[in-house]
């Protein structure tokens, strides 16, 4: 009953796009803490919220309190040896949004383990095409099962469309999602592609001897003071959250929710935090490429759970 609930809502969305450019003029006139894009395309963009509810849940982590927990925090500077901090994917043509905050999360945290030894980026193809129990590929999963499914199974290294440094690579290039700029606008969702148990060919690696496994996997609790503590500790999380029409519109800013419908769930990358004129904020990495936002970020009013923000972040520790 709760997937026909989830897809019923999808379809309603698709049948009535957002009227994502009135929405932007009704913020702005606000002047609330976030300028929204007036000139966003009109287009439906809800096909890329695949973060699902509901679903097993991963065991909760207790985590003791860090007593050295700064204003700001940026995890690039914390880790310079990890450059994948830095990075901004993008899940192109597909509701795969749960898997690309997985395997971003999952990559820097392996990277940050091993002290800047193991610079493999972890493959979103394998995780979102291979993992049954994580959901419905390009049509949504949920970001427990990810992690779940590192630990259980492990996932192999792969890169952007068209890369060839790594075991695999994604099936669909860049495009804007929400934006004008280099590349061609997002299209229609496309279908998941196949699972391929094997490296692309060139790489010197089989792949079940590519895979890089989780030892753990766990939820973090929600409370501001023990995402921090978990982030300043052992790196980004994956954290999910309810998207309104008002965030489809998002250009810079602090975002919080003023105005527009409830339109899905979207999973993504949680990296730091910081103040900014006496509001707190997380600082938030996307997959909707670096044109999009604050170059690729958004940043998201912090200590009162905006949108559910602070409430489903989960993680694990590699295996090394």
């Amino acid at each position: 009953m709760k997937y026909f609930f989830f897809f019923a809502i999808v379809a309603i969305a698709l049948a009535h796009p957002p009227r994502l450019v009135e929405v932007a003029k009704e913020v702005n006139a606000m002047k609330t803490t976030w300028l929204a894009n007036e000139a966003i395309p009109t287009r439906d963009y809800t096909q890329y919220l695949g973060a699902l509810r509901g679903g097993v849940k991963l065991p909760e982590k207790n985590i003791a309190i860090r007593r050295d927990l700064p204003e700001s925090f940026d995890p690039a500077e914390q880790w310079p040896e990890c450059p994948s901090l830095k990075e901004i994917r993008d899940q192109s043509v597909c509701g795969s949004c749960w898997a690309f905050a997985a395997t971003e999360a999952a990559t820097d945290r392996l990277c940050i383990a091993s002290k800047g030894k193991i610079q493999d980026r972890l493959s979103e193809q394998d995780l979102l095409t291979c993992c049954d129990s994580c959901g419905f590929g390009c049509e949504g999963g949920w970001p427990d099962m990810a992690w779940k499914w590192f630990q259980s199974t492990g996932v192999t290294s792969g890169g952007e469309y068209g890369s060839t440094e790594w075991c695999n690579s994604y099936s669909f290039p860049k495009c804007e999602h929400h934006a004008e700029g280099k590349y061609p606008p997002c299209g229609e969702t496309q279908p998941t592609p196949e699972c391929v148990k094997k490296c692309q060919e060139g790489y010197p690696v089989e792949y079940e001897q590519d895979k890089h496994f989780f030892k753990d996997s766990y939820y973090v609790k929600g409370g501001v003071e023990a995402i921090k503590t978990e982030l300043m500790t052992n790196g980004p999380i994956e954290v999910d959250f309810s998207v309104y029409e008002d965030f489809m519109t998002y250009k810079s800013g602090i975002y919080q929710h003023v105005t527009g419908s409830y339109l899905g769930g979207h999973a993504v990358k949680l990296v730091g935090w910081g103040v900014e004129d006496g509001i707190e904020y997380w600082k938030i990495a996307n997959s909707w490429n670096e044109d999009w936002g604050e170059n690729g970020y958004f940043r998201i009013i912090a200590g009162q759970d905006e949108c559910g923000i602070e409430s489903d972040g989960v993680a694990g520790i590699p295996e090394l």
